[in-house]
């Protein structure tokens, strides 16, 4: 089992509590709103995000079943979990990629600072700005560098002229740990990229319309392992501008850059709190049976 850092008090006590709260056989029971109380759950001051019983269909097939949890801010919040288990569909329940998917169903509540993300009034194309995502593989448009982050400023309408969007380009490289590789050839293409700089290069292209949640999908699964280790160290430096959710299933990975960690089994939501108590002292069965490598 992977050890970590031993939780703070406050957290113990936090979970103490909430374990005294759930059902004596340790089952995870339904709340009068249709969440389930995962047997370590901690709670989030101020959460960018919240989800309150969000089931999802495709067809007749129901991928997630009843979801509840909060995505706090400057947290980096991982998604584990089996192949199938609907912690990736999930994901995409956050910023409505859902809705390009023919006969996908979403019910339940999702707000972001406090609005319903899924309200009739709702300006997707705003949302997706404020709500980023980085798939699995690299998706690098076939433009040069320099347009492949400037092309969500420009279509938003956040810079009044050449000067800022090529101050904003930069500044998005460097947050994305990438200028000093390509600060001498922005105009190549950046599909001529390496896949590690690839994968950072959409990372710029996200952070470059200021979101306020970035959603990564497995995002290191295509790169190698020196590549994969920079975009761990990038996702932990990123996170003291914004929220962070990613779907790995890599358990080292989401124990060393999250901070939350929320364990998927078969659609539900099973288990979630503090990745230390996640990984050493796991309330529910499943979660340690997956932990340990029984299954998965």
């Amino acid at each position: 089992m992977t050890t970590l850092p031993a939780a703070s008090a406050d957290e113990r006590n936090r979970v103490n509590v909430l374990e005294e709260s759930l059902p004596a056989d340790g089952a995870v029971a339904p709340t009068p709103s249709g969440d389930r109380i995962s047997a370590v759950r901690d709670s989030v001051y101020d959460p960018v995000m919240t989800a309150r019983a969000v089931n999802v269909w495709y067809g007749d097939k129901h991928a997630v079943k009843h979801v509840g949890l909060d995505i706090g801010r400057n947290q980096v919040l991982a998604m584990i979990g089996p192949s199938g288990c609907g912690k990736s569909t999930f994901l995409r329940c956050l910023n409505r990629m859902n809705d390009t998917i023919t006969g996908a169903r979403v019910d339940g509540t999702i707000t972001l600072d406090r609005e319903d993300i899924y309200a009739k009034d709702q300006d997707v194309a705003q949302l997706r700005a404020r709500v980023g995502i980085v798939f699995q593989k690299p998706t690098p448009f076939p433009h040069s560098i320099y347009a492949n982050v400037a092309y969500g400023p420009r279509i938003h309408g956040l810079t009044r002229s050449r000067g800022d969007l090529d101050e904003l380009v930069a500044t998005s490289l460097q947050r994305a740990g990438l200028w000093d590789e390509v600060k001498d050839r922005l105009t190549q293409g950046g599909t001529s990229l390496s896949g590690g700089q690839q994968q950072r290069l959409c990372i710029a292209r996200t952070i470059a319309v200021n979101p306020e949640v970035i959603l990564m999908d497995e995002p290191t699964s295509a790169l190698d392992p020196i590549a994969s280790a920079r975009i761990e160290d990038l996702i932990d430096e990123l996170r003291a501008n914004y929220a962070i959710v990613i779907v790995t299933h890599n358990m080292q990975q989401a124990a060393r850059v999250s901070q939350r960690t929320a364990y998927f089994h078969l659609g539900s939501l099973i288990e979630i709190g503090p990745t230390d108590l996640i990984f050493t002292n796991p309330q529910q069965r499943l979660t340690e049976d997956y932990i340990t490598g029984r299954f998965g």
